[in-house]
């Protein structure tokens, strides 16, 4: 009799929050769902954003049968375009999904080299061995499926990112039905969002956001500025009726901006009406109580508008007295610091800012506590694993599901690289594989690695200190005086200091050992700036012999 066993490899999103990538394997077959990118943390200087590690899957590429994207963030379809480089595999989404992975990929210029399926929820689709069933749930973006996933060897319930919201903006709610239908059958296995297992209770509907923008909008004296996530065109439709009600234009700003919105209305997900929106460069020029922008920059990215607006380095608009700045999402786990920053700067540029922590600007697109349980209720399990959150994150989520009465030896918390198997029924580990950060630093693509980070770090931290000469190869004399850079080290005040000291320590080494080698001046160097000032910069040292 054969085995059975199915391969479970989390890729992302397991042990933190962002990059989600999980790989289904049976046999000779590979189901891969999600393809997300994570912002980087703030010690991580330079990064524009990380991706999964997937090098598991590059020599596995002609296994892949399909890649199935569950709904349109960026921590689910981030990462699109360099998977598909790597492996050229067919791509199932939704209608909307299917959109804003066209604007990705067309951005690259990848857009003609794709094969993308539209999905809907409510079809199936057979992708190699795995038949995919797709079913609607409510999260902060329309058109967000979960999966339903019958192999040979059992039934798989992955749900992504998603809450129980019985009145959702756009009238649809999650697809109760289906997943007591999937009870009914027999789960071998659930997957789920644990990105709120810490927060008790339910998560507010998107409908309190509608009354909380319209007392914003009532009480702006003048222009309203509100920040959110390009591809969140829930809020986007939420902006646009408050726009109309309260007889503003809207505009919105910035590329992502712009082409997830023209891109959203072509496909009927966003309703608004053509008067109402305009050009960005028409509703500068409008009176400031008339105009309602929305742009990027709900978490203080500082390259993003509302960061240059908060330094006043935007180039097509500034500030201006009684503007209104709205920030309409929760802080992603890491960036509270530079939100609160970012936030201080607005008001000290006389900015009134609006943000959760005063209004219901936001309200999450995550399950609570109590949906969480509700959906193990209803799905009823034999084995769980929690994904989608911190490690403390998936921890809670497994105490929940003890106390609606998984037991304990049919929870699985592992975190990304931690293979999970099911064989014939029974769930196992299985090997671990890479499963860290692949840090994207321009179009650099994994080049960076924590070295690299730590140096970035130090250089942060202590500056640095740069000495350049040149020696006669013959006579070992120096050939003119040692050139000295600093910079991030001490003031310019205290640099006049230091330098000579310097030189001088440099010239006596090379007067009394002609033959002295860089390494021997670098600790030299060191030795005396952390007697004159006990900082330890980097120290760099240049000899060349002409």
């Amino acid at each position: 009799m054969s085995t059975k066993k199915l391969r479970i490899v989390p890729l992302g999103g397991l042990g933190e929050v962002g990059k989600n990538m999980m790989a289904y394997e049976y046999g000779k077959s590979i189901l891969i769902v999600d393809t997300g990118i994570m912002f980087p943390e703030n010690d991580m200087l330079g990064i524009d954003y990380i991706i999964p590690d997937y090098d598991y899957l590059r020599d596995k590429s002609h296994r892949v049968k399909g890649i199935v994207i569950t709904h349109g963030h960026e921590d689910h379809i981030g990462a699109i375009h360099h998977v598909l480089s790597d492996i050229p595999a067919p791509v199932y989404a939704t209608r909307l999904t299917r959109g804003l992975i066209e604007v990705k990929l067309a951005r690259q210029g990848m857009l003609d080299k794709a094969e993308l399926h539209t999905v809907q929820a409510g079809e199936k689709v057979q992708i190699g061995p795995f038949r995919v069933e797709f079913f609607h749930v409510c999260h902060s973006i329309p058109d967000a499926v979960g999966l339903g996933i019958t192999t040979p060897a059992g039934l798989i319930v992955h749900m992504s990112d998603f809450k129980f919201d019985h009145t959702p903006v756009d009238g649809w709610p999650t697809d109760y039905a289906k997943l007591a239908e999937f009870s009914q059958r027999g789960v071998s296995l659930l997957l789920a969002d644990s990105t709120n297992s810490e927060r008790p209770g339910w998560t507010p509907s998107e409908k309190v956001i509608g009354p909380a923008l319209d007392e914003v909008f009532a009480q702006a004296p003048g222009r309203i500025i509100i920040a959110s996530f390009a591809s969140l065109i829930s809020r986007m439709q939420q902006v646009a009726d408050a726009a109309v009600r309260h007889g503003r234009k809207l505009a919105f700003v910035g590329m992502s901006m712009v082409d997830n919105a023209k891109m959203a209305r072509q496909l009927g997900y966003l309703k608004i009406p053509d008067e109402t929106l305009v050009p960005i460069d028409q509703a500068l020029k409008m009176k400031p109580k008339e105009v309602v922008l929305m742009c990027t920059g709900s978490q203080g990215e500082p390259s993003s508008i509302i960061g240059r607006l908060s330094t006043g380095t935007n180039r097509q608009f500034d500030l201006q007295p009684n503007d209104t700045v709205v920030l309409s999402s929760h802080p992603i786990p890491g960036n509270e610091e530079v939100i609160s920053r970012t936030i201080n700067r607005l008001l000290r540029r006389g900015a009134n800012v609006i943000y959760d922590a005063i209004a219901p600007v936001h309200v999450s697109g995550h399950a609570s506590q109590e949906e969480q349980k509700l959906l193990l209720n209803i799905v009823r399990p034999k084995y769980f694993m929690p994904i989608h959150g911190e490690l403390r994150q998936l921890r809670h989520h497994a105490v929940l599901a003890t106390q609606v009465g998984i037991p304990e030896q049919n929870i699985v918390v592992v975190e990304n690289g931690q293979v999970v198997e099911l064989v014939d029924g029974h769930i196992r580990l299985g090997e671990r594989i890479p499963g860290g950060y692949v840090f994207v630093d321009g179009r650099s693509i994994g080049e960076v690695d924590s070295d690299i980070m730590r140096e970035r770090e130090r250089l942060a931290q202590a500056g640095i200190f740069v000495v350049d000469l040149s020696v006669d190869r013959h006579t070992g004399r120096l050939l003119h005086e040692p050139e000295i850079i600093t910079r991030g080290f001490v003031s310019p005040e205290e640099a006049e200091r230091l330098i000579p000291l310097a030189r001088r320590k440099v010239m006596n080494l090379i007067k009394n050992n002609s033959a002295v080698e860089e390494q021997d001046i670098a600790n030299a160097i060191r030795s005396l700036l952390y007697n004159e000032t006990k900082r330890r910069p980097m120290v760099f040292v240049t000899l060349s012999r002409a």
